[in-house]
């Protein structure tokens, strides 16, 4: 199969926005000796001797940056204030959308209108080096048909030198790629670029590239440009150095002049539709010593680790991410979880190879985990969703000749492939469970009155052993699959050129449907190698890690898939509607896909720039007040300034020669509207303030606390108490009993299989960033059932009386007494989930304790009494202004910081009854009473102006809903012990209740 290229509007509009900067730049081919170095030279080798060269630009700087703010603002492009350099220009284009293509054609047609000839590509990697080459190999007569010429290009090597005396001395397009590597070295491991070589008559290849004043162009500037790099690139001395790339750094974008962002090209249905199936577990055991390596964090001081474990919960276990050092303790950390206890204390961090150790002798590796659901069960779910996903697909575009194919990424060959010891390869576990999966699907399809006789047949003439194939570095000497060597640490891909090869030479081979091949496992290092345009499908099987981006992950699948006659399925062929109903990527996850979907929504709104706004009447409102802003508006659209809410060239010629025209309500404030219309480039102007920038810091008022009103309150309300619980511990064991075998039930644990996909049209970077570019479509379970295996007795010893009895207050015998009645299904869910077996088990007994303290409780005063050091202590809360806290003047403290908007709301009540209420403190979790059911902090202490109320000092709790059946047993029983406490220390002095509002409050305090 050959490939077609057909003309395309935007990929024409990127390569004039690089032309029409020079416009006005005369046609000139001149030519220069090239140095011959030393030797002998006869007359032949003379003329050889000849260059060509690109001639210098010969227009002005200040037209050249005429032409490029004038391309920006018909591009929706924040003009730029000056040129940056002589010249950069950027070209942002979604991965996916053909930027090489893009590129070459505008080698052609800057060869056209001036007669530059000699280019540089200049690459960050081995694989996007061989991706040029092969779109050069591939559109090489596309572009012969549409120019009458062709491109002579190369791929720079240091052992064969001829070929940059070649380079300089044709006259045709030459064009030389060369990956940052070949030059980005100094000292002992210096290029032979920099060096004076004998085979090159004691010249120095840089020299000679630098003599043709080529034209740059720097392929993914994100990952080429470091400091040093840029230093070495001007040794080209380039004409023009132009960058693409769908993700330019922020601080890395000089002139930007054309812009296909990933926003756009999805609109525009130039790239596929992303569909996600995110795979989780819901629920967890805590009996293996869950523990995941995300990642190993370097930096100047000692390495740290960002690791995931098992923490306590209301209701169970949940998962935490922590950054964590040496002698960081899991057990300390988890709320003592006990499958943590024996060793699982980090007692060394290795940057070097990327591994903690625990005090226990365990060592993991960055993307290894232990602990969870096999690893085995879910990798095999993923490659069945991946089947499933495939021959969905595959069925629906059948009758169109379109060849679906899927790819696995995986990290290590012998997942795939094994060899024995006499050389001969067998499976690997993820071939076995692929061929498994894939019989089983195959096996139990219903058949579609959709499905046509032909499709059938085509299953059914693919025996399963060669519907996969795997793409990996091969061994030289023995011809064996191994790992991809990484050659990028950082991005940790390879430089194994064989293995790109492979990829490349097979990429055409593979869409034709005569190749019976349709899944692809390869390394996950040789990632950036893959480009197909049909592969509908990619699953990594492997624990998700921080290093690879979403939308790197993703990138490998965007483009527009072919048919077997090598057409794109674009709006040539397709309605725009039919584009994304055919051309879906699914990304089978290694992760939930809520997590998968976020990451990937907030990746998309980082790299997506932000739109000019549109020039709107409300755009002058607060300047100018409504009835001016309305005036100018009107003005500027009459004036021809305006046009579809944006700003014309008619303006900023206006604006250039200070002849624009106002209204006359505006007329002596001409300066003013500018600044209000070119603010339409500022994403962050007329943005309301972060709210969550507004910090404060909590001052207690010592005036306050040392006035009569305060002390009197305190003295009130400061005194310790003890209690006494005189209940029927028979009465206890027998209701806990019935609620236990009534209302236990502890969750089992599911594999979840969720997926969703992009939504039709994504409005603005707004809708990215707030996550609703996505919409979830279904959801499946699965039992896990490999947690069968997984009872505690197996890794990690229980006391469950003793954790009960530490949980509950109760005796070992009450609570052995209670284990011992339950009904047998009910306590034979604990080897399955121990840890929220006895979470839930504890919080049911404490209700029914709760019941019988609300009959039984007294309390008696202590000696004692809470000071008021606790209004100083350390770590008091921070606050933000309009977020949780508010401003005081009836307070104890200058400011308020609330936990909810009801608190808030009492406090705003508070401070509005200042003739009422005299002062008032949100108590801090220092002060407290000792309940059965634990300590109890109560919300505020309130002293009222003498003579208003009958109760001057009240003790109160707030609650958003007063209804008896919404205040949980516990939660009642921490009331009825406070009001038992406050009568026991002060008598009716104090008034203690739980209220929903002020009202209420001055009710209680005046009865």
């Amino acid at each position: 199969m050959k490939l077609q290229f057909r003309h395309q509007k935007f990929q024409a509009d990127a390569a004039t926005a690089v032309c029409d900067v020079f416009a006005g730049q005369p046609f000139q081919a001149p030519t220069y000796r090239i140095d011959p170095g030393l030797g002998q030279i006869d007359l032949y080798d003379a003329r050889q001797f000849t260059g060509f060269n690109n001639a210098p630009v010969a227009i002005g700087d200040d037209k050249v940056l005429e032409h490029i703010r004038a391309i920006q603002r018909a591009g929706q492009i924040k003009p730029s204030d000056a040129l940056d350099g002589r010249y950069n220009l950027t070209v942002e284009m979604e991965t996916g959308v053909g930027k090489t293509y893009t590129y070459i054609k505008t080698m052609y047609e800057l060869n056209k209108r001036y007669g530059w000839s000699k280019f540089i590509i200049v690459v960050p990697s081995v694989a996007i080096r061989e991706g040029v080459y092969k779109s050069f190999q591939m559109t090489e007569e596309h572009f012969a048909e549409d120019y009458g010429k062709k491109i002579r290009y190369f791929i720079y090597n240091s052992a064969q030198l001829t070929e940059i005396d070649r380079f300089a001395s044709d006259s045709a397009i030459n064009v030389m790629i060369i990956n940052s590597q070949a030059f980005n070295a100094r000292g002992k491991n210096a290029r032979r670029i920099y060096m004076k070589l004998d085979e090159f008559r004691s010249r120095r290849p840089i020299d000679i590239l630098a003599k043709t004043n080529p034209i740059l162009i720097i392929d993914e500037p994100q990952s080429v440009e470091g400091a040093a790099t840029k230093e070495r690139l001007k040794e080209f001395t380039p004409l023009v150095t132009l960058r693409y790339s769908a993700t330019h750094r922020a601080d890395s974008v000089y002139n930007m002049i054309y812009r296909l962002d990933a926003l756009e090209a999805y609109n525009k249905r130039l790239v596929k539709k992303i569909a996600v199936k995110g795979i989780s577990v819901s629920g967890s055991t805590a009996t293996e010593g869950y523990v995941y390596v995300q990642s190993i964090n370097l930096s100047k001081g000692n390495p740290t680790a960002t690791i995931e474990f098992d923490v306590k919960g209301n209701s169970g276990p949940r998962k935490v991410a922590r950054i964590v050092g040496e002698g960081y303790s899991l057990f300390a950390n988890s709320g003592e979880l006990a499958e943590y206890k024996d060793g699982y204390t980090v007692q060394r961090i290795d940057g070097r190879d990327s591994s903690v150790e625990f005090t226990n002798g365990k060592k993991l590796f960055a993307g290894d985990v232990i602990g969870s659901v096999s690893e085995e069960q879910l990798r095999r779910i993923q490659i069945r969703e991946t089947v499933l996903s495939h021959i969905e697909r595959e069925r629906q575009l059948f009758s169109k000749g379109i060849k679906v194919l899927s790819l696995f990424f995986i990290d290590e060959v012998a997942k795939y492939k094994q060899y024995d010891a006499h050389g001969n390869a067998t499976g690997g576990t993820y071939a076995q469970i692929f061929e498994e999966e894939y019989n089983a699907v195959i096996g139990s399809m219903q058949l579609s009155l959709e499905d046509s006789a032909d499709y059938l047949k085509y299953l059914e003439g693919i025996p399963v052993e060669r519907t996969h194939a795997g793409y990996f570095s091969v061994d030289k000497k023995s011809g064996r699959m191994i790992d991809s060597k990484l050659g990028d640490k950082k991005e940790r891909t390879s430089d194994d050129v064989d293995a790109y090869d492979l990829i490349m030479k097979d990429k055409e081979r593979l869409l034709d449907r005569r190749e019976p091949v349709r899944f692809l496992f390869s390394h996950s290092a040789l990632r950036e190698g893959w480009d197909n345009p049909n592969v509908f499908q990619i699953c990594t099987l492997k624990q998700s890690g921080s290093d690879v981006r979403k939308r790197q992950e993703v990138g490998r699948g965007l483009r527009l898939a072919v048919n077997q006659g090598g057409e794109r399925m674009d709006e040539n062929v397709l309605s725009r509607d039919e584009i994304h109903n055919v051309n879906v990527l699914t990304v089978i996850a290694n992760e939930s896909y809520d997590s998968f979907a976020k990451g990937l929504q907030s990746e998309l709104a980082e790299a997506v720039a932000d739109r000019p706004r549109k020039v709107e009447a409300k755009l002058f409102d607060e300047k100018f007040g409504e009835d001016t802003a309305l005036a100018i508006y009107e003005s500027l659209i009459e004036n021809g300034y305006v046009k579809r809410g944006e700003l014309t060239e008619k303006y900023y010629e206006a604006k250039k020669n200070g002849t624009l025209e106002m209204p006359e309500e505006a007329a002596e404030r001409v300066a003013e509207v500018i600044a209000v219309l070119d603010s339409v480039y500022d994403p962050n102007a007329n943005k309301p303030e972060n709210a969550r920038k507004n910090t404060i810091d909590v001052t207690l008022d010592k005036d306050k606390m040392n006035s009569r009103a305060f002390q009197e309150l305190w003295s009130r309300i400061n005194g310790r108490s003890y209690y006494t619980v005189a209940f029927d511990e028979d009465e206890l064991v027998k209701k806990s009993v019935a609620a236990l075998n009534a209302r236990l039930r502890v969750s089992r644990i599911y594999v979840k299989v969720e997926k969703g996909e992009q939504v039709a049209t994504i409005e603005s970077k707004a809708q990215a960033q707030a996550g609703e570019s996505f919409a979830r479509a279904d959801m499946t379970r699965e039992e896990a059932a490999s947690y069968t295996a997984m009872k505690a007795s197996n890794s990690v010893r229980y006391d469950l009386v003793g954790k009960i009895v530490a949980e509950t207050g109760l005796t070992r015998k009450a609570v052995a007494a209670i284990l011992v009645s339950i009904e047998k299904g009910v306590f034979n869910q604990f080897p399955d989930n121990p840890e929220e077996f006895i979470i839930r088990a504890a919080n049911i007994i404490n209700e029914q304790k709760a019941t019988a303290i609300i009959e039984r409780i007294t309390y008696d005063k202590l000696t004692s009494a809470f000071s008021t050091d606790i209004f100083t202590a350390p770590g008091l809360k921070k606050g933000a202004l309009g977020v949780n806290a508010m401003e005081a003047k009836r307070h104890l403290y200058d400011y308020v910081i609330y936990d909810s908007t009801n608190e808030r709301d009492f406090a705003a009540q508070l401070e509005a009854h200042s003739q009422e209420v005299e002062v008032y403190v949100k108590l801090p979790k220092g002060f407290y009473i000792s309940t059965p059911v634990g300590k109890y902090n109560p919300d505020w202490a309130i002293a009222f102006h003498e003579g208003k109320v009958k109760h001057i000092y009240f003790v109160a709790e707030t609650k958003g809903d007063m209804s008896s059946l919404e205040l949980r047993e516990i939660e009642k029983a921490k009331a009825h012990c406070a009001r038992e406490h406050f009568r026991a220390i002060s008598g009716e002095k104090v008034r203690y209740d739980v209220v929903d509002s002020y009202e209420r409050l001055w009710e209680l305090v005046q009865g």
